[in-house]
């Protein structure tokens, strides 16, 4: 089975996209093989799955562990989401820029976001289900936000006024966060 990995404008974030094999009883496909995703340069193993269930217009993020980074491999089982990026690594020279890309059931691309980005996704179909892998536990006590409108990263969101949780909606804006909450970029 071959898979596609396609480099996006940031480095280390990739989009895969699966080979799917489809037949009158439905389709079959590899979500992950270790080996072939090592090749990519995804090396750390995944010690955490996560099932997220949204309706339209919710738009969860962005997020991100600082003493507990997770690297993430996102793919949407069920309805379709625009998945998002943001490298917050101080120092790197995409600092502040985004990539976005639609995960859907109908595509069934997955996108590998690596430790040091903030990561969020909105919900463009009346569900989602998101399956993402993650290389580390999730820590409660180390999580940050970067506010999803943010300005000086100005995503280009498919959607206006979405739904936020109360903690969402309250993150500060990149350039008003220390740089000691923010992950460093390892040359």
């Amino acid at each position: 089975m071959t898979l596609k990995f396609t480099e996006t404008s940031l480095a280390g974030v990739i989009l895969i996209e699966p080979t799917v094999f489809e037949d009158d009883r439905g389709y079959f496909m590899e979500t992950f093989h270790s080996e072939k995703y090592a090749e990519m340069g995804i090396l750390k193993p995944f010690i955490q799955d996560n099932h997220s269930h949204s309706r339209r217009g919710t738009l969860r993020g962005l997020h991100y562990q600082l003493e507990n980074p997770q690297g993430k491999l996102v793919y949407a089982v069920r309805g379709e989401i625009f998945d998002v990026a943001v490298d917050i690594r101080t120092g790197s020279p995409d600092f502040g820029k985004w990539t976005g890309n639609l995960l859907s059931q109908k595509n069934k691309h997955q996108l590998y976001v690596p430790e040091g980005f903030a990561h969020g996704f909105c919900v463009l179909s009346e569900t989602a289900d998101v399956i993402y892998k993650c290389t580390d536990h999730y820590a409660p006590g180390d999580e940050y936000g970067v506010f999803w409108a943010d300005n000086t990263i100005n995503i280009k969101w498919p959607m206006e006024g979405p739904i936020l949780s109360k903690k969402d909606s309250e993150n500060p804006a990149l350039a008003d966060i220390d740089d000691s909450h923010l992950p460093l970029h390892e040359v």
